[in-house]
C-alpha cells in the first residue's frame, strides 16, 4: 500500500464520470463517436475566502453544498456531450431551481412522510423515544426502498456502471497503481467514501439525534428535522472521512452496511467505461500535470 494521497472524490454522470481533486475538478464524457471529451476546471472554495469554514463539523456542510453545485454542473455537461440534449449547460439559476426542487422532494420524502406516518402508532406508543426511532426507521425502508426502485432502472443502471468505475479507478489511485484498465480491474465497485455510505450514515446519525427531541406537534417535529439536518451532515461527513483514512478492523465492520447498500448503487464496468473514469482522474491528480481536452 503506498502513503496517503489526497483525496479525489468522484460521481458518475451520464456516460462519464467526474473526478474532484484539490486543486482541479474535471468530467470526463464518452461522446456518441467513440471519442472522451474531458471537462475541466480550478476549484473554487468558499473555504479559501473563510478558512473558518474549514473547521469540523463546519466543512463537512460546505463540502456538500459545494459537492451539489458542481454535480449538476457535471450532469448538466454530461448529458450536453453523451447528446442526450441539445441545449447548452445549465445556467447558475436554473443549476438553483433544480437544487431546490431536488431538496423539496427529499424533504417531502425522507422527513414529511415518516414524521407524519409515525402518528399512526402514537396510540400504541407514548413513548417519544420509540416513536421517534419508529420514524427514523421508517425514514430508512423508505431510502432502501427508494434506491432499490431506481437501481432496476436500465439506464440509470449504465450510470451505475460509471459509479463501479470510478471507485474501482480511486482504490487504484490509493494504491499507487499505474492507472491502466488491468490495474484497475482488479479493485472493488464498493468505496468507504462513496456518497451512498454517506447518505447512510446521515440516516443512522439521524434516528440517534432526533430520538431525543420528544413529541411535539407535527409542524415542530418536521422544522426540527430540517433545523437540523445540517448538524446530521455535519457529522455524517466527519464519520465517513474519518473511516476513508482508518484500516481498524471496528471501522470495517461499521462502515459494512453502507458497503452491502453500495452492491444496488454500482455494477462492473465495462473497460471502456474504466477508460473514461482515468481520463477523468488524470486530469484531476495532484502528483502529475496531464494535458486535457478541455471545452469550459
Amino acid at each position: 500500500m503506498s502513503e496517503k494521497r489526497p483525496f479525489v472524490g468522484g460521481q458518475a454522470v451520464i456516460e462519464g464520470v467526474m473526478m474532484r481533486g484539490p486543486e482541479f475538478i474535471a468530467t470526463a464524457v464518452r461522446e456518441p463517436s467513440g471519442n472522451i471529451i474531458v471537462q475541466k476546471e480550478r476549484l473554487t472554495s468558499i473555504t479559501d475566502r473563510y478558512p473558518i469554514l474549514k473547521k469540523p463539523m463546519i466543512r463537512g456542510v460546505v463540502a456538500l453544498a459545494e459537492s451539489l453545485i458542481y454535480g449538476m454542473k457535471a450532469l448538466s455537461f454530461s448529458a450536453q456531450a453523451a447528446g442526450e440534449e441539445e441545449e447548452e449547460t445549465l445556467s447558475n439559476k436554473e443549476i438553483a431551481v433544480t437544487m431546490l426542487f431536488s431538496l423539496g422532494l427529499a424533504i417531502v420524502l425522507f422527513v414529511i412522510i415518516p414524521t407524519y406516518a409515525a402518528k399512526y402508532i402514537h396510540s400504541a406508543v407514548t413513548d417519544s423515544r420509540l416513536l421517534n426511532t419508529f420514524e427514523g426507521i421508517l425514514r430508512l425502508v423508505i431510502f432502501f426502498l427508494y434506491v432499490w426502485g431506481i437501481s432496476l432502472m436500465k439506464d440509470i443502471q449504465r450510470v451505475f456502471q460509471y459509479h463501479g468505475a470510478e471507485h474501482k479507478t480511486i482504490h487504484a489511485y490509493e494504491a499507487g497503481e499505474e492507472l491502466t484498465v488491468e490495474n484497475i480491474r482488479k479493485y472493488s465497485c464498493l468505496h468507504p467514501r462513496c456518497g451512498t455510505n454517506f447518505l447512510l450514515i446521515v440516516m443512522v446519525v439521524s434516528i440517534v439525534m432526533f430520538a431525543f427531541l420528544g413529541w411535539p406537534d407535527l409542524w415542530l417535529r418536521i422544522l426540527s428535522r430540517i433545523v437540523l439536518l445540517p448538524v446530521v451532515a455535519g457529522i455524517a461527513y466527519e464519520i465517513i472521512r474519518f473511516a476513508g483514512r482508518s484500516k481498524a478492523k471496528w471501522v470495517a465492520c461499521a462502515i459494512t452496511p453502507g458497503l452491502w447498500l453500495q452492491k444496488l448503487t454500482t455494477r462492473e464496468p465495462s473497460d471502456d467505461q474504466i477508460e473514461v473514469a482515468i481520463a477523468a482522474l488524470q486530469a484531476v491528480r495532484p502528483d502529475q500535470d496531464v494535458e486535457v481536452r478541455t471545452d469550459a
